[in-house]
């Protein structure tokens, strides 16, 4: 462990969550004790707390209330001294219409419509469907076309509707814009390709502290970076270590180039 000196700059790191998950989820255990392996002290706020206006980095990682306060929670983005992801990418990813963006950037996608509520949806007549929120995460798949149809007339909110096939679905994790861990484990390179040429498309990767990408097949269901579940849980105990010391690093790695590293700011 990298014990803290007195006359090195240490920056105050808040996790955020909100208010039903101030300490984060359960997935994220650890991830407290990973950053304090490399010299970093960080603790749990809920975004909205007022304390969260004295840290100088935040890292968004159970803000799960956002897409219900998203006005809110986007002003608040805008007021956070330096923000993982950064402040712009949170604003695109949070609106499902960004897979039309990686569509066009030439990204292989399921392509998907937003249907407004009261709005009927125009699902396929054979095969699956995915349908989540318009706004934030929670796609859910659908084999039975009737239960996606009462799912989408009982949101209250706008969802974003895409056709599924018969191809696997993989999750792909991606720390410090490198590949992590993935589930099912061991996808074949062909597929963290395709995850890499979506994180390109939203932007600069290295500048990603995380994400976590949905594929059917080798078509892109969902990019999550806002406050993806990175799927700690999932992980044996030894490669949760190491995944997690890949997160502390890529911390590590973003306090250096936002000017936070531990000789920026030498104190007399």
């Amino acid at each position: 462990m990298k014990l803290a000196r007195p006359d090195v700059f240490h920056p105050r790191i808040v996790l955020a969550g909100c208010p039903r998950h101030v300490g984060g989820d359960a997935d994220d255990a650890g991830l407290v004790a990973a950053l304090r392996q490399r010299g970093l002290q960080a603790r749990w706020l809920s975004w909205d707390d007022p304390a969260v206006a004295g840290a100088h980095l935040v890292i968004l990682r159970a803000t799960h209330d956002y897409a219900d306060r998203i006005d809110e929670f986007m002003s608040w983005t805008g007021r956070v001294a330096n923000l993982l992801n950064p402040p712009a990418v949170v604003a695109w990813n949070a609106d499902r219409r960004y897979v039309t963006d990686l569509t066009d950037r030439g990204v292989p996608t399921v392509p998907g419509e937003v249907v407004a509520p009261g709005e009927r949806a125009r699902l396929p007549r054979r095969g699956e469907v995915f349908v989540g929120p318009a706004v934030g995460t929670g796609t859910r798949r659908f084999t039975d076309r009737a239960a996606a149809a009462a799912h989408i007339a009982q949101s209250k909110r706008s969802v974003f509707v895409q056709p599924a096939d018969s191809a696997a679905e993989t999750v792909l994790i991606f720390l410090g814009g490198k590949p992590s861990h993935a589930f099912p484990p061991e996808p074949d390179f062909e597929l963290w390709d395709v995850g890499a040429a979506a994180l390109a498309a939203a932007g600069n990767p290295s500048e990603l502290l995380y994400a976590r990408v949905h594929l059917s097949g080798a078509r892109v269901v969902e990019l999550q970076l806002v406050d993806p579940s990175l799927g700690w849980r999932r992980l044996d105990a030894e490669t949760r270590d190491l995944a997690q010391r890949g997160f502390a690093l890529a911390v590590e790695s973003a306090c250096e180039r936002l000017g936070l590293g531990p000789l920026s700011h030498r104190r007399p």
